[in-house]
């Protein structure tokens, strides 16, 4: 039975930085992927902003990912009057996930790690210290034997729910995505779209992000517990509701389920971090995950590496996780939880009201969990608004 200091299951973004960052630090490290494709299904609008690039240390890498240079955005409130959004640089990215996160994988690979698609971890038990795991690939089994085990499995995460941890989430913080892949519709190719409508996109909105010309992902994400019909059915709506879009063709669907809120406080156990989606590393208002579950996978690499050099793997020594992720991630997204929970008590008119009031650089902040208060005082303006304005100030 081999032996490794880490045993990361799931090699996306969360997965390969835990990987890369252990692997840097002359770890022995086995990085298993249940799909036979890294990046492949995706569950992912694909956009990336340039500063989440940055602080993942990867922009100015090879352009190969990026499939669209995005300098506009357009909000649009429920009568679709919007507040536009044009820069003179570029602010973000459509990545094609396909290629970004083989990307990652590839980058902890050449660090040292061992990374294995198509791996899927059945089974885990811990003995005289350590995690016995149980691998299946393609009818065969073998066992491997771990000081620690990086959970970045996905909000599904079967290995976290295996070694103790409750990472279960409250059906008001699930969001359901559903999208389409089209070409042959008109759009600005530089261009982010957002529509908002209580109705019609009931506790999300409806995107479409360019990915060249003519061709864009074109999705949705509503929370079921105030939905009447699924996601399709919504994201089918807003299509037909659009001649720009309703002449388009659809060359690839993508569905699954999006954490957007219950942030854990305790995402560790004895030889355990829990890293990413399957710690809900998402940022709660819109629900993009990529850069914050490669931060959450970053520092589970780095306290894995401290807990191998001081031969502690209990949960009390990983607990710094805990506090590393909160203070540099966890309060900031925390707040703007608070935001989610606003904005989705507004009303349709309140949300066309609130086209006069914000500009582009208040979008952006808010979104980012910046002057919340300011948003607040927004609020204020209007009577009826008060009690929840005051949970932003």
């Amino acid at each position: 039975m081999e032996e490794y200091d880490v045993l990361v299951v799931g090699a996306g973004p969360a997965g390969a930085a835990a990987a890369k960052v252990c692997a840097e630090a002359g770890l022995k490290v086995l990085d298993v992927e249940k799909r036979a494709e890294i990046g492949s299904p995706k569950r992912c609008g694909e956009g990336l902003s340039k500063t989440s690039a940055e602080r993942m240390g990867i922009e100015g890498t090879d352009n190969s990912w990026k499939r669209a240079v995005i300098t506009k955005v357009g909000v649009y409130s429920p009568n679709e009057r919007s507040v536009d959004m044009k820069f003179d640089e570029d602010q973000g990215y459509i990545i094609d996930r396909k290629v970004f996160d083989k990307m990652l994988a590839e980058k902890a690979a050449e660090a040292g790690a061992k990374v294995v698609a198509k791996t899927d971890a059945i089974a885990f038990e811990r003995t005289d210290g350590k995690v016995v795991t149980t691998l299946k690939s393609m009818g065969k089994e073998w066992k491997v034997c771990s000081k620690i085990v990086v959970a970045a499995d996905g909000v599904e995460t079967k290995t976290a729910r295996a070694l103790g941890l409750e990472t279960l989430m409250k059906s008001i913080d699930i969001c359901s995505g559903f999208q389409y892949e089209m070409v042959g519709i008109d759009i600005d190719s530089a261009k982010l779209y957002f529509y908002f409508h209580q109705d019609k996109y009931p506790g999300g909105y409806a995107w479409i992000f360019p990915k060249g010309e003519g061709k864009a992902n074109v999705g949705i994400g509503i929370r079921p517990t105030w939905a009447k019909k699924t996601a399709k059915e919504y994201l089918d709506d807003f299509v037909e509701s659009h001649d720009f879009l309703k002449k388009g063709s659809i060359t690839e669907v993508n569905s699954g389920g999006v954490p957007v809120g219950g942030l854990m406080k305790d995402m560790v156990g004895d030889n355990l971090i829990v890293a990413g989606d399957a710690a809900h590393h998402v940022n709660p208002i819109h629900g993009g995950g990529i850069a914050e579950a490669y931060v959450g996978g970053r520092i589970a690499g780095e306290v894995a590496v401290e807990a191998v050099k001081a031969n502690d793997f209990s949960k009390g020594f990983l607990s710094r996780y805990n506090d590393k992720w909160w203070e540099e991630r966890g309060k900031r997204l925390n707040g703007i939880y608070k935001l989610r929970q606003v904005v989705e008590s507004l009303s349709n008119d309140d949300l066309d009201w609130l086209v006069d009031e914000l500009n582009g650089d208040d979008i952006i902040s808010f979104t980012k969990g910046d002057a919340l208060k300011k948003f607040g005082k927004i609020l204020l303006k209007r009577p009826k608004l008060a009690l929840l304005a005051r949970k932003l100030l």
